[in-house]
């Protein structure tokens, strides 16, 4: 949705088709290999791969043809974000093995502030960690 208009301020319409298309066929392959492991967990998984996929495949296109062209300090700015992301999944995976969130179905407000408490702790550790990597978090507010 952000990166289509590129393509289509330049009257080309076909790119993003085509390039939608590749990736629904890569995503219901993807789909075929990781249903039977993982199985409705890969859906999910499938469905965001494809729509990285996506986004890289029309950036890619937009980059090479000159119609976007990144500002300074985007890459640092990617890797930072990266590294916080890592830091957040590292916490999730924690807590997705430390806490038995099924067995606290019987006891629902305690899992709901567990929840809560850990939801608010992951957002702050994500927002620590891109401050301690030097990233103004004045800039993630809309004015």
């Amino acid at each position: 949705k952000v990166l289509a208009p590129g393509y289509y301020a330049r009257h080309d319409m076909r790119s993003p088709m085509r390039i939608a298309v590749c990736v629904l066929v890569l995503t219901q392959l993807l789909n075929l290999v990781l249903v039977p492991v993982l199985q409705h967990a890969a859906l999910t998984l499938t469905i965001a791969l494809g729509a990285v996929v996506n986004a890289v495949w029309l950036l890619v296109g937009l980059v090479r043809r000159g119609s976007y062209r990144p500002e300074p300090g985007w890459g640092r700015f990617v890797a930072k974000v990266i590294v916080a992301s890592a830091v957040l999944g590292l916490l999730l995976a924690w807590g997705a093995q430390h806490f038995d969130w099924v067995g606290l179905r019987a006891v629902r407000v305690q899992r709901m502030g567990l929840l809560a408490l850990f939801v608010v702790g992951a957002a702050a550790l994500y927002f620590a960690v891109l401050a301690a990597l030097g990233v103004r978090l004045r800039n993630f507010i809309k004015r």
